[in-house]
């Protein structure tokens, strides 16, 4: 019974946070929450513009408030608007900016490579952002661009990774954008923190390989852990061999080709040919 109940809390959650998006589609929205209350439901719309969603005077907030009643039969519904701290990290903002790009006319790669860079400044681990419609042409294509570092699989990207998903209305067609944003890094202690290291990126880059590796082992077996001498081994292992320079000399101290057997000299038979011709004009 209480899994079923927590089931149907989290599809009515779903649908409302689906019916606002399309009802009324002005706001950037986030989120929806529901929380029970003695006095009745409260719902808290999370959005990085409360001004839209409010209007002048309170009128559509209280268009909203009417609509959820009728649809979900909620009685004393209160509907409360909460401003995000950052929408740069929220996927779902991002992605809904992206759509709104897109039906404007913004170029696919020029506005993901904009949209890329304003959230790895605003403190974002990693991002992954795919376009995927008919955009320029009569076939549709793909569009992705990834930054940074983000986890694609595993309990981490469930938890860790927040994705966001909207749809563009164009010309030529429609345009799903999908967002994954990577706010926190989970390391292998379990700590989660805000930023991640280069070396825990590009462990393998900085692993030694090759005649550097092999003077490392010899020094750790040895017993030699020293940062000075790793430094040596480093140098020693950087230096170039020096190559022995090449024996010159002049071209008659050189050895001379010696004929196949069997195989007179060319050179020795013209110059035969030519001594008899010329004793006949002497004499």
């Amino acid at each position: 019974m209480i899994n079923t109940y927590f089931v149907k809390q989290g599809i009515k959650e779903a649908e409302m946070e689906d019916f606002i998006r399309k009802n009324f589609p002005l706001g950037d929205y986030s989120r929806t929450e529901i929380i029970r209350t003695p006095m009745g439901t409260k719902i808290l719309i999370y959005t990085n513009k409360p001004g839209r969603i409010i209007g002048r005077g309170g009128a559509n907030i209280n268009a909203i408030t009417d609509a959820v009643k009728a649809r979900f039969n909620l009685e004393n519904a209160q509907v409360d608007v909460k401003t995000i701290d950052n929408p740069n990290l929220d996927a779902k903002i991002v992605a809904k900016q992206i759509a709104s790009a897109l039906e404007r006319g913004y170029n696919v790669k020029k506005i993901a490579n904009l949209t890329v860079k304003r959230v790895m400044d605003s403190g974002a681990i990693g991002i992954e952002i795919i376009v995927s419609g008919k955009m320029t042409g009569s076939k549709a294509m793909q569009t992705k661009v990834i930054e940074g570092y983000l986890k694609q699989s595993g309990e981490p990207s469930r938890t860790l990774v927040d994705e966001g998903f909207e749809v563009a209305q164009t010309k030529p067609g429609i345009i799903g954008v999908k967002v994954k944003i990577m706010k926190e890094f989970q390391d292998i202690t379990g700590e989660v923190r805000k930023t991640v290291k280069p070396t825990e990126t590009a462990a393998s880059a900085a692993r030694p390989s090759g005649e550097k590796a092999e003077l490392i082992t010899e020094a750790l077996e040895k017993g030699e852990g020293d940062e000075g001498e790793e430094l040596e081994l480093e140098k020693k292992a950087k230096k170039p061999k020096a190559k022995k320079p090449a024996a010159k000399g002049p071209r008659s101290a050189r050895p001379a080709r010696q004929p196949a057997d069997g195989a007179p000299k060319k050179k020795k038979e013209d110059a035969e040919a030519k001594e008899p011709a010329a004793e006949e004009k002497k004499g």
